[in-house]
């Protein structure tokens, strides 16, 4: 017997309510991340986002994506190069740091400069050096694709977003 999607609890998108689709879409944890790059006029550059995701093995890639109305969206474009810092719990603080506007970000924050110019962030639990490879619509956002070139990995446990709130992972129990 079919059941009507209505009969099932499923509502309908409604596309005027922005706030629901977020709530609705905040549901799914995501790790943290924060995105740097240095822009074309020599500033560094750095954004939170948990748009990240793996793509393939052969050859490595990964994908985020950056509001098509991001300041910092001609300078990601344009770069050839960016760094993907996969947050450890522990550094939340650095995450709404990187999520609020600043005229230099990187003021007090422990980062050193690698020799393709990009700015790393010290003790994240993962750092990806991507080329820049390709960016494709998708709605409001653009995606881009990166080719992991150069990484460093650290033992820790990951800070967490769900329901617009910061989570610390716990292993579960059968694990």
């Amino acid at each position: 017997m079919n059941h009507s999607v209505s009969s099932l609890g499923l509502a309908a998108i409604n596309v005027n309510e922005p706030r629901h689709i977020r709530n609705l879409l905040g549901q799914f944890a995501t790790g943290v991340t924060v995105i740097t790059t240095t822009g074309q006029d020599g500033r560094k550059i750095g954004m939170t986002a948990n748009s990240f995701s793996s793509l393939s093995l052969e050859p490595p890639l990964i994908l985020w994506s950056l509001s098509k109305t991001a300041p910092s969206l001609p300078d990601f474009v344009a770069a050839p190069h960016f760094a993907i810092h996969v947050l450890g719990h522990h550094q939340h603080e650095v995450s709404g740091h990187f999520a609020r506007g600043a005229e230099d970000k990187f003021a007090n924050i422990d980062h050193q400069m690698c020799d393709l110019g990009l700015p790393i962030l010290q003790d994240s639990l993962a750092t990806l050096v991507c080329r820049n490879v390709n960016q494709y619509e998708g709605g409001d956002h653009l995606i881009f694709i990166g080719e992991i070139e150069h990484y460093q990995q650290n033992d820790g446990d990951p800070l967490v977003f769900h329901a617009g709130k910061y989570r610390i992972a716990a292993q579960h129990p059968n694990s």
